[in-house]
């Protein structure tokens, strides 16, 4: 598998593949009829979120549906969740304790190392902030957040996870690299990303793409352990973006979950800005289960990155507020134990059996 999966990485680097704005021409023969529609529901997408903005300056209590895309059902609120999720400070302190208890199965493995990848301005930045906004017990900006079109990260940073004040670390550890699709000749290769995963990047390698990774490279980890490898990837999309991603994206997500299967790795996505999309969620967050425009947008995304909903979860990052809100806690961090079981899939897969005989 391993073999394969570098003879794949060879012959991707030789020919330039590289996550920038991936060329339509790799859909290959597809309809016309299908950009057109994408085209038109895009527009409609545009002009909708125009809509909600516009509403959510102003207090209404109209319950009108805001979104209606070309042969599309008027979008509304569900009278019940299509996710359980109970929205309680019981539920928080539980997640808590889930996530702070965690432990690799693996006798190998101390923490859990997670590669965050996404768009520029996806939310991957804000997420590892958020996450540990949650354990401090206040808002915090751990990892720098950027605000314009490129990617604000540059090199591979990761941060532990602070667990409460007073309690040990957790054991999960959130990998932050610059943004996909940055432009034709910028953005994470495909290259450079397995080899993250591989775990042969050293800590604070800033990446360029003329300049991929190689053995030659300050810091190159030979012979990495499970300690250095990447035990689970975390798509991130953004919601408010999805209809107008370049064509070319889920091409390129869906090669790269390709190359990432074959080394064993798990993957989950979550969909960030769903407060941008839906003014009740943007209000309430327990509403988020109940918005017939976020389910739709999930299956967006699934279709985006071609994996089932089940493997995505919907997230609200903190980013102007100061305070903490007890329900988006609990949607990040039903996030993150949602990552966590299939990081521990991965140890399950790869853990030696004198392990399991110990």
């Amino acid at each position: 598998m391993q073999k394969d999966s570098g003879d794949k990485t060879k012959l991707a680097r030789n020919a330039g593949f590289s996550f920038g704005l991936a060329s339509t021409s790799t859909f290959g023969s597809a309809a016309a009829a299908e950009d057109e529609e994408r085209d038109s529901l895009s527009r409609a997408f545009n002009e909708s979120l125009s809509k909600v903005k516009a509403a959510s300056s102003t207090v209404k209590k109209e319950d009108k549906p805001l979104f209606t895309f070309p042969g599309a059902q008027p979008f509304g609120k569900l009278e019940s969740q299509w996710r359980d999720v109970e929205w309680t400070e019981e539920q928080k302190t539980t997640l808590m304790k889930t996530v702070s208890s965690y432990k690799p199965s693996s006798k190998e493995v101390t923490k859990a190392r997670v590669l965050l990848l996404g768009p520029v301005g996806s939310g991957k930045s804000s997420f590892i902030s958020s996450v540990q906004s949650v354990f401090d017990g206040r808002v915090t900006n751990r990892a720098m957040v950027g605000s314009s079109s490129t990617s604000f990260t540059k090199k591979l940073q990761s941060f532990n996870i602070r667990g409460q004040k007073g309690e040990d670390p957790n054991r999960l550890v959130l990998c932050d690299v610059m943004g996909l699709g940055d432009g034709e000749m910028t953005g994470l290769t495909l290259h450079d990303t397995l080899s993250i995963i591989k775990g042969h990047v050293p800590e604070g390698h800033k990446f360029s793409p003329d300049q991929p990774v190689r053995s030659e490279t300050v810091g190159y980890v030979k012979r990495p352990g499970l300690n250095e490898k990447i035990h689970c990837v975390a798509f991130v999309v953004n919601a408010s973006k999805i209809m107008s991603y370049p064509k070319g994206l889920s091409t390129t997500f869906q090669q790269l979950r390709e190359h990432i299967s074959d080394l064993g790795v798990h993957q989950v996505a979550l969909l960030t800005h769903i407060d941008q999309i839906c003014p009740d969620t943007a209000k309430d967050v327990t509403q988020v289960y109940k918005s017939c425009l976020i389910q739709n947008m999930m299956a967006k995304a699934g279709a985006l990155l071609g994996m089932s909903t089940s493997y995505i979860v919907p997230v609200k990052n903190y980013s102007s507020e100061l305070d903490l809100d007890m329900s988006t806690d609990i949607l990040l961090l039903g996030a993150v134990d949602h990552i966590l079981q299939y990081a521990d899939l991965y140890f399950q897969d790869n853990t030696p059996q004198f392990d399991e005989c110990a």
